[in-house]
Parts: C-alpha cells; structure tokens; sequence
C-alpha cells in the first residue's frame, strides 16, 4: 500500500498548507541565492512540512535534488563524497552543471540537527564545511534549531517552520479523502486535526490508518482508533485541565496516556493550580480525593480492577470540575516528589549539595524544584547548559532534572556543550593551582592551612565562592552561610506541620 505523504506531498510550493510566511521567506531565499550563496535552514516540530518545502522548491525552480537524510550513513567521508560533489557543480552523471538555474542542484540534508556519535564520524565538520565552500543552494533541515553547532548556525540563514493549524490541516485530509472516494463526516476530521497538534505528516498517516478498507468515515471509527494511540503526559494534562470539552474526552485520554492512575493523581495535583482556580480547584480536590480512596483500595486489597475508578475520578471528575476551557500555553512542572531511579536521583542531589556546600536533604527540597522549572524540557538552553556544566551531569542526570524523560538528542547535545563549556574553563584557569582562584590566593589559604594544621570545610566552601560562578541553587535563591546552611532542616525537626506549609505545595488534606 502506498504512502499517502508520499502520494499526496505537494509538487509545488503554491500546494502547501500553512507556513506562508515561511515559505514566502524560502522564495525569497532561492531568488537571491546567487547574491549570497548561503545556506538555509528549514526549522520546526516534525511532520510540518520542512522537508516537502525543499522538494517543492527544487520542482518549482526545475533544480534536481541530491538528498542525505538519517538513514544513511552520514559519516565525514560520504557527505563530502555525495552532497560536496554535489555542491561543486557536478551533476549526478558527473559533467558540470553550469550557472543556469536549469542546470541548478538543490543538496538537502535532512535531520541535520541529528548528526551524532561514532556512525556520523566526521560529519558535523563536513556539513559545516560543505556550507561554506558550496557552489549550489544548499537547505538543512532540522527539529531543533540550537540543537546545531554555533558556527553551522552562523554560517547559514534561517526560516522557521510553524506547527500548522487545525485550518489547515482539514482541507488537506477533505482533499485526500475525495481523491480516494471516502466520504467522510467532517467531525472525523476535525477529530483526526485536533489530535495530532500541528503535525500535518501525523494527520495524513493516522487518515490512512483509519480509513484503510473503509467507503465512509465516521467520528466512531476516528474515537476507535484513538485507543491503539499512546498519549503523552502533557497533552493529556492539556486535555484535563485546559482543552478537552467534555468530561467523556478526558476519561478517554486516561485510557490512553502511559502512566498509572497514582501517577496521574501526582501529576494532576501537582499542576493544577495553574489553571483552576479556587471553586474549581476545591470541586477537582474532591474527585482527586475520591481517586485517592480508590488507590488506597489497590493497595490495601492487590485487587487493580479498582483503578479504573480511581481513573474515572482524576481524569473525568477533575475535567468536569472546570468551568469551560482555558487558552493560552502552560509550562506544566514534574511532581516534586515523582518517582525517578534512585541511583540517578542520589546521585543529582549529592551533586547539587555538594556544589552548593549544604545538605542533601535541602538540596532535594529546596534546590532541586527550582532548577526542574528553570530548566523545564532543556529550556532555555543556555541555562540548561550551564546547569549541566556545573554540575557535571551526564546525559540521564539532565534528562531526570529537565523532565524530558529518556535521553534525547536535545539531551546529548546539551551534556556535549556542557564538556566544552568545562574544558574552556578549565583552559582559562590552568595558569592557577585553582580553577577560578588567583594563585597569590591560593598559596595564602595554602599557608593558612599548614599553620593551622586544618584544611577546613569552610576554606573549600570560600574557594567555592571565589570561582566567579554564580551556583544555580544561588539563583534559586538558597544563599545561606555555611553556618545557617542546616537552618531550614532544625526547623523542619522542631515544626513538621510548618515545613509542610512552607514547601509549596497543597496536599488533598488541606481541603478535606
């Protein structure tokens, strides 16, 4: 069976949906490309229309294509083998291609924000150079932008790519569905739109998944296929607590999001005085309470047939509890006290108390839930980095801080900027016993401790101070003394009930 994103990707620029700033900022770039001779960027969420934009580009101006996309192997050798030549006014047959825009070869490498690890060998140099000494146009396509090196991004322009509206969308799938002979009810489509987000690639393939063997589509096969789908946890917080219009559509998504019920009770109660406010949030606590009865019937019992009404509780009780739908965007935050692999947690508290100079016990209460929301999804990216650098994160370390869940490439380049950002650093202050201490400094503490036979806690603590880096627990606002540094867990020993007040979040028993 042929793919219809294939069958249907527009031959043309003047076909595509949406974007039209974009693409009048592509023209643009193709018509003056012999003034510039730069290479662009085409950037944006997956399934937008990035990669048909490059083709329809090339058909429209009658350019042949030379593409390298992540299934092949990108290594330095073959870039500069395939897409250089290319790129050096060598046709496919191998003669000169001329300056005719007839004879013009548009080189497109797809994913080129994923170009990483041993089996891309060489290949970040490669593109950069390919860039520079280029003879043809030349369009990168990548999903995150500041996921490519600094000196790529400088060497080349830039177009955004936008999630493509719900508007959009429908037209495309109504055009689609005719030219298979489907009639369809426009609920179906509007259904299939809403729930792909913006990504017109995921709206097409779910089309096909769901019409497949069918002469007529309906808003009840959409809602069955919707079953074999896995949600993500913050469109379905999007969904309970902002979006969804019913409370059927959010007992639905329960069903389909990848967590358990207790899970989804954290998460709820975690987020949702962002959004509710007081009566909602009062009605909502009583469903989650209710929810909160129904897990302890699990527990108490072994018997998980119960979860389903805890589910109906936080999902459909919590949804109904709103008056209305709520716009505009969320950051939604990781539950402070979230599940996570113990080592991997230990190990980013230790981590954060140590280069803080206080205890293990503030660092995972006071500490940790101001960098999860500075940081929250690896944005912004600069703090990101310095936070990993800081800290010495590897790749899990700043996937459990950020909550981006598995290691991404997001991740991976963030940890590999971080080395860099350390190794510069370490550079700057190798002149220096210390790094970031003066050596007149340091050979004074050094005195200090052979006279008073004592290296002290509180001399490591000042050397901290003096490295001219402003520690993220800093700027969190956690600036005790080393004397008061303990301060917070005496008063959490002498006064349990005011530290629960103090910590900032709202328990189901302060509305019961």
């Amino acid at each position: 069976m042929t793919d219809w994103t294939e069958r249907y990707r527009p031959s043309s620029l003047s076909e595509l949906r949406g974007n039209d700033k974009a693409v009048s900022a592509l023209r643009e770039w193709a018509d003056g490309w012999e003034d510039h001779r730069e290479a662009v960027v085409l950037h944006g969420s997956p399934g937008i229309g990035k990669t048909s934009a490059a083709h329809a580009l090339a058909a429209d101006r009658g350019w042949q294509t030379v593409e390298l996309n992540a299934s092949d192997k990108r290594t330095g050798d073959v870039i500069e083998r395939y897409a250089g030549r290319a790129a050096n006014n060598a046709t496919l047959g191998g003669s000169s291609g001329g300056d005719d825009t007839g004879g013009r070869q548009l080189v497109i490498l797809d994913e080129a924000d994923n170009i990483h690890g041993n089996y891309d060998r060489g290949g970040k140099s490669a593109v950069t150079k390919l860039v520079k000494d280029s003879g043809q146009p030349v369009v990168l396509i990548a999903n995150e932008y500041y996921d490519m090196s600094r000196g790529l991004r400088n060497a080349t322009q830039d177009i955004e790519f936008r999630d493509v509206g719900k508007r959009s969308i429908v037209p495309v799938l109504r055009d689609i569905c005719r030219k298979e002979d489907i009639e369809f009810d426009a609920d179906a489509l509007d259904r299939i739109a809403e729930r792909n987000s913006g990504d017109l690639r995921g709206a097409v393939n779910d089309l096909q998944a769901v019409a497949d063997g069918r002469d007529r589509l309906a808003l009840e096969d959409v809602i069955t296929g919707d079953r074999d789908r896995s949600m993500d946890i913050f469109p379905f917080l999007d969904l309970v607590l902002k979006e969804g219009e019913s409370a059927r559509e959010a007992l639905q998504a329960s069903y389909d999001v990848d967590e358990t019920p207790d899970d989804l009770t954290k998460w709820i109660e975690d987020n949702m005085l962002k959004v509710y406010d007081a009566e909602e949030a009062t009605r909502a606590y009583d469903r989650l309470a209710d929810a909160d009865k129904w897990l302890g019937r699990v527990w108490a019992t072994q018997d998980y047939s119960y979860w389903r009404y805890a589910g109906d509780n936080l999902s459909a009780g919590v949804a109904a509890a709103r008056d209305g739908t709520k716009g505009g965007w969320t950051r939604w935050g990781r539950p402070q006290f979230y599940h996570s692999t113990s080592d991997t947690s230990d190990y980013v508290v230790r981590a954060i108390a140590e280069r803080g100079g206080f205890s293990m016990d503030t660092a995972r209460r006071a500490v940790l839930p101001y960098l999860q929301a500075m940081t929250h999804h690896c944005k912004p990216r600069e703090l990101t980095v310095e936070m990993a650098a800081a800290y010495e994160f590897e790749e899990k370390h700043v996937s459990l801080v950020t909550g981006s869940g598995e290691t991404t490439n997001k991740v991976e380049s963030i940890v590999e900027d971080a080395e860099e950002l350390r190794a510069e650093r370490m550079e700057a202050h190798s002149g220096g016993a210390f790094a970031g201490v003066a050596p007149s400094t340091a050979a004074e503490r050094a005195a200090d401790e052979d006279a008073n036979g004592d290296g002290g806690d509180a001399d490591r603590g000042d050397a901290a101070g003096d490295d001219g880096q402003t520690s993220l627990a800093d700027a969190a606002g956690d600036g005790d003394s080393d004397g008061d540094e303990h301060a917070d867990d005496d008063a959490r020993d002498a006064d349990p009930e005011a530290a629960e007040e103090d910590d900032g979040q709202s328990g189901l028993s302060d509305f019961m």
